[in-house]
């Protein structure tokens, strides 16, 4: 009796003989994603083929796959997915423990120490379909990756991801940042992606949209515990003809654990050496599962001081206790359950819950605290989301889903602004959102192509979002948003290997489309075109083209409406009477209407069998983005002066259009003398309209080689690189200005590289993190924002199953910025704005943290 074989024992059925696969003399990696090609076939030899060619243990028994046929599998597969495609539909139940996969019949006991269930293995971003292969580019970043790299939040992990850029929401923003890239709303953190905005990238949580924070039309990734968390999948390109709204740079996925056999406890401690951010954090993890569901129950809590600028050299101009960071306290807790109804039925459900308190301070004056003269910022956040589905197997080729998820996200915002030791005004108030939603939706085989089954996914839904906007002492804004929808999408596997035909080994064409009704902006439809040509199993090329969408935020289109007197000369006006004003108006506009983008993309993914464990994809992406929302005179001073204003100005108001003007405002602004309609010789209107383009367009590589070493070693090597380059033209008629690599936006160039050996429990990290050049042209001369190159080494060790306090433990030490390069300088235009470009860089500074994790069978 082999190794494998006991050992396949000893977890699964203690007086059920189960068969074994021998591996690979080598430790396979964390659920890392490889190119699988098996044919239709018998199931139990597709799963030995697995085992050979990802390196994970495959155990089962014979009778349990006997006489089962598996479907064709051909794409970038971890072993969990690729065995979650061959079982479903067989009733068969996969577990995972460890770096072995168990299947076995529903039947069966539970495994005595089984692991994650793989039932969202199947669960590929970018397509609707399960198990179909998406033709647009796909980043995959696992727990173990995030372990690895020294990460103990989701926030600290996707700053590992060269395509996103940290603007946006962000807690490093406290000033100096234009508002309009980047804030700090009750120090939550979004992802964004190509640094288009939060708002133009969608996340989901385990495939359920959640609600959206604060204003910007972001989702807070920040409130999700890290243990929860099985991976990340990022597909960096147009996506609303799949998802809808909101995925026009991309759509972000988040998947959590669906099961988790035992319990484990984390404790964390970090912090940097400069002084101030130490990190006290502590978390846990627990499920079980048994032989018709599970669960997955994990939480956290963290508690980070601030960092000041007296704790800093390079912000010894700022008054010594300003924060650069804030101080943040959060809790957080999710679930993640299934559980079989019957024959063909299972019910889940996933649940976050979120609470955090930040405190940051902004003195108006170098020489002074907040105290004589600054504001005090103590903002609050509580969220929450449930999001149950029921899924129906139909027939052993249909499924049919019924999914929900319902959420709130509450920030509050509190400042009290100080002169001279006391208090001279209060601002409370909440951004509050609501998100509902429910869908059904049906996907499976269609009819047999020569390279497999043609399927389908079909779907319609409703969802509506809802923001509350108050603020003691104003106007509350209430505002919603409903959709109705229906999608559909196809893959058709044109050419399969078994047809041997020269030059073609596998064509896949793939298409979808998305219809979407808004009460209030109208009708949508975004179609979307995929195809994969593989010449040989060697390398393929991936293409994609489609229309995305994002609708308006609330925030844009109903915020409140402001209008101000200006003298004629600071509007930029001449030759007028003395005496002569202009009304100034801002807001929103209720019937903006939604923002359009066409996108396409490339993809050449290399993956030779000749050198086993490499895989390399590099493509380009390109973005058309227009109607974007924004007031569209960029400067107040050039607004009668500047021909291009002429569409948004009233040179020859009568008094209808004043009166039209000032009704309906929240605030009118006066300037000395007070509204005197005599007086106003212009009517400005810098509400939100839709006025502005973009063109993003850039590169991306990801490359991956792994290396067998001894019979329980590894060494894994990875780059993932990026180029960007956009441009936006303001108003119609204006020239297109760069964006990318210029201060407050992503750089040019940014990339990642890691040297990962592993051997046993034992796991050393070698990585290295590359922020390219910006341009400061808010000034004359212009001056260059050196980038910064980093690098960071993680150490971890598990004890093992020893005996005694120290078994199952894993000790995990890891240093951030190992040689704690700062930032350049930049000019600043107040005395309080941070002298660094706070969305490419951070003060943190070097970051050492110690974590100690320990299981429980």
């Amino acid at each position: 009796m082999n190794r494998v074989y006991k050992r396949g024992i000893r977890i699964a059925l203690a007086s059920v003989a189960l068969g074994a696969i021998a591996l690979p003399a080598a430790e396979p990696t964390a659920a890392q994603a490889v190119r699988i090609d098996l044919p239709q076939q018998d199931l139990g030899q597709s799963l030995r083929a697995v085992a050979a060619r990802t390196g994970w243990e495959v155990l089962f028994e014979p009778g349990d796959v006997a006489g089962r046929t598996a479907e064709a599998v051909s794409g970038d597969y971890s072993a969990p997915q690729a065995i979650a495609i061959l079982t479903r539909g067989t009733g068969l139940h996969v577990q995972i423990e460890g770096k072995s996969i168990i299947v076995k019949g529903r039947s069966s006991a539970p495994a005595l120490d089984a692991g994650a269930d793989v039932s969202d293995a199947i669960v590929v971003t970018g397509t609707r379909i399960p198990g179909a292969a998406s033709p647009s580019p796909l980043t995959v970043m696992n727990s173990d990756d995030m372990r690895s790299a020294g990460r103990g939040t989701l926030a600290e992990a996707i700053r590992d991801i060269p395509q996103n850029s940290m603007a946006g929401n962000n807690p490093g923003l406290v000033s100096g940042v234009p508002n309009a890239r980047g804030i700090n709303v009750g120090s939550s953190v979004s992802i964004n992606l190509r640094g288009i905005g939060a708002d133009a990238t969608l996340t989901l949580l385990n495939g359920h949209r959640v609600s959206y924070n604060a204003t910007r039309q972001g989702v807070d990734i920040s409130s999700i515990p890290l243990l929860a968390v099985d991976r990340l999948e990022v597909v960096a390109d147009g996506a609303s003809a799949i998802y809808g709204s909101d995925a026009v740079a991309g759509v972000a996925n988040i998947i959590l654990k669906r099961d988790y056999e035992g319990a484990a406890v984390m404790m964390r401690y970090a912090g940097s050496t400069d002084g101030g951010g130490s990190h006290r954090q502590a978390g846990f993890i627990t499920g079980h599962s048994w032989s018709t569901g599970g669960f997955m129950l994990a939480g956290e809590h963290e508690d980070a001081s601030a960092i000041v600028a007296r704790q800093r050299s390079y912000t010894a101009a700022l008054a010594p206790t300003q924060t650069l960071y804030p101080s943040i306290k959060r809790s957080n807790v999710a679930l993640a359950g299934h559980q079989r109804l019957g024959e063909g039925f299972e019910l889940s459900v996933d649940a976050l819950y979120n609470q955090r308190r930040s405190v940051f301070n902004l003195p108006f004056q170098s020489t002074a605290s907040y105290l004589t003269f600054g504001a005090y910022n103590f903002p609050r956040n509580r969220s929450f989301v449930v999001a149950p589905s029921l899924a129906w197997t139909a027939t052993d080729r249909w499924t049919v889903t019924l999914s929900g998820a319902y959420g709130r996200d509450r920030t509050h915002y509190d400042n009290d602004s100080y002169t001279n030791g006391r208090v001279t005004n209060s601002t409370r108030g909440c951004y509050c959102n609501n998100a509902q939603s429910v869908e059904l939706g049906a996907d499976g085989s269609l009819f047999a192509l020569p390279g497999g089954d043609a399927k389908l996914a079909i779907g319609t839904g409703l969802r509506r979002d809802t923001l509350i906007s108050s603020r003691v002492g104003a106007q509350t804004l209430r505002a919603r948003q409903t959709s109705r929808y229906a999608y559909g999408e196809i893959n058709a596997p044109l050419v399969g290997p078994s047809q041997e035909l020269r030059f073609v080994h596998k064509l896949t064409a793939s298409a979808a489309i998305r219809y979407e009704n808004y009460r209030a902006i109208g009708d949508i439809a975004t179609p979307k075109l995929g195809l994969i040509y593989e010449p040989t199993p060697d390398f393929a090329f991936k293409g994609s083209w489609g229309k995305s969408f994002k609708a308006a935020t609330l925030f844009q289109r109903f915020t409140a409406k402001t209008a101000s007197v200006r003298p004629i000369a600071s509007v930029g006006g001449s030759g007028f009477p003395a005496g002569s004003t202009a009304l100034f108006l801002t807001g929103g506009q209720p019937g903006i209407g939604p923002e359009r983008a066409k996108t396409w993309s490339a993809t050449l993914a290399v993956h030779p069998r000749a050198i086993e464990g490499l895989s390399v994809d590099l493509s380009y992406f390109h973005i058309d983005y227009r109607d974007r929302v924004a007031a569209p005179i960029a400067s107040l001073a050039r607004a009668l002066s500047d021909p291009l204003n002429a569409t948004f100005v009233n040179r020859a108001p009568s008094a209808a259009d004043k009166a039209a003007a000032v009704a309906g405002v929240e605030q009118l602004l006066l300037a000395a003398g007070g509204y005197d309609p005599s007086r106003i010789v212009a009517i400005i209107d810098n509400r939100n309209r839709n006025v502005t383009a973009q063109k993003i367009e850039g590169a991306d590589l990801q490359l991956r080689y792994r290396l067998s070493i001894r019979e329980t070693g590894s060494l894994t090597f990875g780059v993932n690189g990026a180029y960007l380059k956009s441009e936006q033209q303001t108003l119609p008629g204006q020239p297109f200005a760069a964006n990318a690599g210029q201060i407050f936006f992503p750089p040019h160039y940014t990339a990642r590289g890691f040297l990962t050996w592993r051997d046993g429990g034992s796991v050393v990290t070698f990585a290295g993190n590359y922020n390219g050049d910006t341009d400061d042209r808010r000034f004359s001369p212009i001056v260059r924002s050196g980038g910064m190159t980093t690098f960071d080494l993680t150490v971890r060790h598990e004890l093992g199953d020893r005996a005694g306090p120290f078994a199952n433990l894993e000790i995990a030490a890891s240093v951030s910025n190992m040689f704690n390069q700062k930032p350049d300088l930049i000019r600043t235009l107040t005395d309080y704005d941070l002298p660094y470009d706070a969305t490419n860089n951070s003060p943190i500074g070097r970051f050492v943290s110690l974590t100690l994790t320990k299981r429980f069978p």
